[in-house]
């Protein structure tokens, strides 16, 4: 019998059934050799995990066994960030005058690594329409394209990938951005993707104290892509991964929790007079609200609004919350109000920003674990804030 995903995340990443119940610090940079033989072996094999750190650790081992297990995937690798782990797919597995297809609209990061990146490098790349299947499949130039690239949902407006239509892509490997997801709420594996990427620093990890990416697949490709990271030198540390470990144990109930408080949040502010729209899978206005349904065990914790007074609403709306906090993170246990036109996407120029649906007035809300009740309740405070 298969083990539900909440027991999964927490029994896996205990390596040789060690009876510690809590995950285990490995922090050593270098490991003593018995042998030249057994240095030589280290050196040329891929995944050692007790040769030097920038390699593997024990510690990060457990931490990628445990995500693996979650994503159904044969093996991992962890990076430093989730931006460590995209550049290291995307540079790893891309030469010059190969191509990419990405969507247009996408974590700010990401985007400037295709727009800014990629190009010196002589890798050329087309955005479309990531809620267009058949976009997807038009942009490929047989030969040529090595990577399609989705986010979903994406960031910040929280648009779908047809993951099974995304899946079924034949020609370049398909990869997929799930961070907003994450493994609890969307497995793309299961729909024939080959590669999903995750900022594990987000809900993952999820109490704001561990700086991780991942990337979880096929042990070939990610053997391909270890070979890389090794000289990319992105490597995560064992403390964050022994925080991320932590943090998985929990996922279960904080994201259910979370999903939970987001969507009664969600209906809260339709048709209020300062909120000119309300983007939240869970909702049966969502555009893409069916597709949710089919893809998603969870629609998280994640919602956007657009309010009506443009720049000074949004000003005067994350200013003024007290339960919730303005910073520019998510999946935590503290409510955050983010500001993307001046955080996360501030590097986009204003065209951009247009075309990836960020407004003046756009907010992201990624929703704790405070009580429902007392978050409503701020939340509709600060919205009061904003007619003055």
């Amino acid at each position: 019998m298969t083990d539900h995903l909440e027991t999964r995340a927490i029994l896996a990443g205990r390596p040789g059934g060690d009876a510690d119940l809590a995950p285990v610090m490995h922090p050593s940079t270098t490991f003593e050799l018995e042998s030249v033989d057994e240095g030589r072996a280290m050196a040329t094999s891929t995944g050692s995990t007790t040769f030097y750190s920038r390699y593997g650790n024990p510690s990060v081992a457990a931490f990628e066994s445990a995500v693996a297990d979650l994503e159904g995937a044969e093996a991992a690798r962890a990076f430093a960030s989730g931006m460590g782990a995209m550049a290291a797919v995307v540079l790893g597995l891309c030469s010059t005058g190969d191509h990419i297809v990405t969507q247009n609209r996408l974590y700010a990061g990401t985007q400037m690594l295709f727009s800014a990146v990629c190009p010196r490098f002589g890798i050329e790349v087309t955005s479309v329409d990531g809620a267009d299947p058949d976009a997807w499949e038009a942009a490929i130039r047989p030969g040529k394209t090595m990577l399609c690239v989705a986010e979903t949902p994406a960031n910040p407006r929280l648009e779908l990938v047809d993951l099974e239509r995304f899946g079924a892509i034949a020609g370049p490997m398909c990869v997929v951005d799930s961070t907003f997801a994450t493994p609890l709420a969307q497995r793309p594996l299961e729909h024939g993707v080959d590669l999903v990427v995750h900022s594990a620093t987000k809900a993952m990890s999820g109490h704001n104290d561990a700086s991780l990416g991942v990337v979880v697949g096929s042990r070939e490709l990610l053997d391909w892509v270890w070979g890389f990271a090794v000289l990319q030198g992105a490597n995560a540390s064992p403390f964050d991964a022994v925080n991320g470990l932590r943090g998985l144990r929990t996922l279960g109930v904080r994201l259910t929790r979370q999903s939970a408080t987001a969507d009664r949040l969600a209906h809260e502010l339709l048709g209020h007079g300062e909120v000119s729209e309300v983007l939240y899978p869970g909702l049966p206005s969502f555009p893409q609200a069916e597709l949710a349904k089919r893809q998603m065990d969870l629609c998280g914790g994640l919602l956007t609004i657009e309010l009506e007074g443009g720049l000074e609403a949004g000003r005067r709306f994350v200013e003024s919350t007290r339960i919730a906090r303005l910073a520019p993170s998510l999946g935590g246990p503290e409510t955050l109000v983010t500001h993307p036109a001046s955080t996360t996407h501030v590097s986009l120029f204003p065209e951009e920003q247009v075309a990836a649906g960020i407004g003046p007035g756009t907010v992201r809300i990624s929703v704790g674990l405070e009580h429902p009740d007392d978050l409503v309740a701020d939340i509709l405070a600060a919205l009061d804030a904003c007619r003055n």
